[in-house]
């Protein structure tokens, strides 16, 4: 090799280190909310490896909860990133906090959002392909017998206290199910909720409730939501919809909640590569169903969920990145 070759490979070669030590400076320490539930917590430990291995960052997991992280975000800048922000939780903070700069909205994490409704197994959505909506399960009660007076339909309703399970209650008086020979089935606990629909599966046997997405077990078993039959009127929504004693609830569309990544207002000043990546970073509930129900059934941690989605999900995970850290990341593997 000449000299003048040698010279050109030795500045290229210093161009690429310079450039891989800038990204790391720019990343540096990175704190990133660990939620706790297995969606939020899986994201979470994906980014963390995909910032330390790709970007060069010292990413770190630190506990989080919906309504302390996102608040302490808009107030205090820290933690630096919330992958799993539902958002219309804390609506206000939100607003607030990206209103004053301090928030910054990345991307919409869970592409198709939370959806939470009324759901049926797929293998009667399959059977009665006429059913698809609140009105048309309401003309058939029988195809859903109750477990204490088969005479009756059944709907599976979620524990006391859960949102959802207020806007169950009121809907079942809404549409006139009770009057249809609709019963609600009050399930008492998240995990008696879960075992009907897992006993149901296993028997092929009828179910309808009220459950939500992404969630372990809808990636196990496959259920069909039913469309509420209306538009979403916000007002009717927060009016009487989610409110418990409300006498008078109206048929109502089910918001989808939006969910998004945020982070503060300094991380994504001095981190735009990063940034970069957290504007493309986005998965579908079927995604993700299925990675927590993998990691349901394995007993697997969230890094070991992040370890087995970035093996066998390239094809994906690879749009979000740049080459240089796919190449990163793969080798890292």
């Amino acid at each position: 090799m000449n000299i003048k070759s040698f010279s050109k490979t030795g500045l290229a070669l210093g161009i690429v280190a310079f450039s891989g030590w800038a990204a790391a400076a720019e990343c540096g320490d990175v704190t990133i909310a660990n939620m706790n539930w297995q969606s939020a917590e899986v994201m979470a430990n994906v980014d963390k490896l995909i910032l330390n291995a790709g970007y060069g960052c010292n990413a770190s997991l630190v506990t989080g909860d919906t309504v302390p992280t996102i608040t302490s975000m808009a107030e205090k800048s820290r933690p630096d990133i919330a992958p799993e922000g539902w958002i219309d939780l804390v609506p206000e903070v939100v607003r607030t906090g990206i209103q004053s700069g301090n928030l910054i909205q990345a991307a919409n994490s869970l592409s198709d959002g939370g959806s939470q409704g009324w759901w049926i197994p797929k293998y009667i959505a399959d059977a009665h392909p006429d059913i698809k909506s609140f009105d048309d399960v309401k003309k058939h009660p029988e195809l859903f017998p109750a477990p204490d007076d088969p005479k009756k339909g059944a709907i599976y309703n979620g524990p006391q206290g859960w949102g959802g399970t207020v806007v169950t209650s009121q809907f079942y008086k809404a549409y006139g199910f009770e009057k249809a020979g609709f019963v609600l089935v009050d399930t008492g606990s998240a995990a008696a909720l879960d075992g009907s629909i897992a006993k149901a599966y296993e028997r092929k046997a009828p179910w309808l409730g009220f459950y939500w997405a992404p969630t372990a077990l809808l990636g196990k078993y496959p259920m069909v939501k039913l469309d509420n039959g209306h538009a979403v009127d916000p007002l009717e929504w927060k009016r009487c919809n989610t409110v418990a004693d409300c006498p008078d609830p109206k048929p109502n569309g089910w918001p989808i909640d939006r969910v998004y990544t945020l982070t503060t207002k300094s991380f994504a000043a001095r981190s735009p590569t990063v940034m970069a990546y957290l504007n493309k970073r986005a998965w579908s509930n079927t995604t993700v169903n299925k990675l927590i129900a993998w990691m349901t059934d394995n007993q697997a941690t969230g890094e070991e969920g992040a370890k087995y989605f970035l093996k066998n999900n390239e094809a994906l995970w690879s749009q979000w990145v740049s080459p240089e850290a796919s190449s990163k990341i793969k080798a890292a593997l």
